[in-house]
């Protein structure tokens, strides 16, 4: 039997155009967090992880790759659970949205608990702009 264990959404803007926040080349900036209460696990752990986010191009376009890094912790150096590089299109002038589907398996019930599931971007150039939406949620399931 399956069991649903938790079920959580780190919403960081909810709106096209709701923020403006420059992304650093080469460097992962925190755009969702979310921690998944698994205390009722009696089995390994599965986690399905889905999210958006929506990136404007640089005032001068250049070819431009966003990676999104998902990370089964905090920091972007936890174990890595979900990656994804999209190439934002030179064509499009306005607001980019990728969304993605990612999923942990056969993770054992952590000591504490709880499961942290953190959510980065990056870029390869300076000045590709967050610009909403940004959602990241997760389901954890045991059995």
């Amino acid at each position: 039997m399956t069991i649903l264990l938790d079920a959580r959404t780190s919403q960081n803007a909810s709106t096209s155009g709701s923020i403006s926040s420059p992304i650093a080349a080469g460097t992962p900036v925190l755009f969702g967090q979310i921690g998944l209460v698994v205390t009722e696990a009696t089995s390994p752990i599965r986690t399905q992880l889905s999210g958006i986010i929506s990136i404007q191009l640089p005032l001068l376009p250049l070819l431009t790759s966003v990676q999104v890094r998902i990370v089964r912790g905090t920091a972007p150096t936890d174990p890595l659970v979900f990656s994804a590089v999209y190439n934002l299109d030179l064509q499009i002038l306005g607001p980019q949205s990728f969304t993605f589907n990612g999923s942990d398996i056969n993770v054992p019930p952590p000591a504490s608990g709880q499961l942290t599931y953190t959510a980065f971007v990056s870029t390869n150039i300076v000045g590709a702009i967050r610009v909403g939406p940004e959602s990241f949620n997760g389901i954890s399931f045991s059995g």
